[in-house]
């Protein structure tokens, strides 16, 4: 069976009528700033394209509702724990009001949460939505979402929906590389690791990184999942101290759980970074509120979120979503 043919995007009719693709969203959007000749050159290759437009995107744009959706497929407890979560809101906020629009947190941590989101959110209250992290008890409401052609960013790309939807990450796997690098060429020889939920991209990916540092040297008894809190960090330490194999750095997959990890090696009586050096993923509050305060990996949540705000603004434009990695960087402290 030959493949589906590959729909026109906004793209194909910028090139084809030979303007820019703002151009072309103008006139899908009914908007006046545009010359009469461009905007019948936009319709003529509109025609020769084939493109049709998106129904969803062109009635958020004429509805101007002005207003996003930022959305949590987790727990509030979630919410208020994790400090990534709250530089997510501060920063798409700002970055919205830059741009005179509004953004409304919606918490859709269980099924029914889900359920009325995906009402609300599809009954055109909001232009499009910003995915903040998002677990696979989330799939379900995005995939409602996409398939009522609601545009979408997501911080990270959640497994399953690349292509479908845009998204903003952090470079997660060479992030964890440089740290695994950083600490092996600091001299330690036995680098443990505290990985996020493999079923997430960043869970996997800053794996791949810490294998990847590794090569052939790795020592599955020193690899141990948890769930990006303090206390499954602390719990994940411990049970590395009870396989009873010997480590002298871990590398936590983010700053919780590298926070968690300090507070087991403490109460164990490991002197950190003497004994055991302690490097964790984020920079964000944690790392300075430790002691010793962490070395860690720096995530740009300022950058990422002006640009999953960019992008999602393209797409209820008339754009294709798109998937950008940002760089990350190493920053050095007390822990390693």
């Amino acid at each position: 069976m030959d493949p589906e043919p590959r729909r026109p995007t906004i793209r194909d009719v910028a090139a084809a009528a030979n303007v820019s693709s703002g151009t072309v969203s103008r006139v899908l959007n009914g908007k006046n700033w545009v010359s009469p000749e461009s905007r019948a050159a936009v319709d003529a290759a509109i025609k020769r394209t084939g493109y049709r437009v998106n129904p969803h995107a062109r009635n958020l744009a004429m509805s101007k509702s002005n207003t996003v959706a930022f959305l949590l497929t987790e727990t509030q407890q979630v919410l208020f724990e994790d400090p990534n979560f709250g530089a997510l809101v501060r920063g798409t906020s700002e970055a919205l009001a830059a741009r005179d629009m509004y953004s409304v947190l919606i918490m859709a941590g269980d099924a029914a949460e889900q359920e009325r989101a995906l009402a609300y959110i599809t009954a055109g209250h909001v232009d499009g939505v910003l995915l903040g992290f998002s677990s696979t008890s989330g799939d379900p409401l995005i995939e409602g979402l996409l398939q009522a052609h609601v545009p979408i960013v997501a911080c990270g790309l959640p497994t399953g929906f690349e292509g479908r939807l845009g998204s903003v990450s952090a470079d997660d796997r060479s992030g964890a590389l440089a740290m695994v690098r950083y600490l092996r060429d600091s001299g330690r020889q036995r680098i443990a690791t505290i990985t996020g939920p493999l079923d997430l991209y960043g869970g996997f990916s800053r794996l791949d990184g810490y294998r990847q540092a590794l090569g052939g040297s790795v020592d599955d008894r020193l690899v141990v999942e948890s769930d990006y809190s303090r206390a499954g960090g602390a719990a994940a330490a411990r049970k590395l101290l009870a396989r009873d194999v010997p480590f002298d750095a871990v590398f936590a997959a983010n700053d919780a759980m590298a926070a968690g990890a300090l507070d087991a090696l403490h109460a164990a009586g490991i002197d950190v970074p003497g004994t055991v050096a302690v490097a964790g993923f984020d920079d964000n509050v944690i790392a300075l509120e430790t002691d010793p305060q962490l070395t860690t990996v720096h995530q740009p949540f300022e950058r990422i979120s002006t640009e999953m705000v960019r992008l999602l603004t393209d797409i209820i434009g008339g754009e294709e979503p798109a998937s950008i990695t940002l760089p990350t960087s190493l920053v050095r402290r007390g822990s390693a």
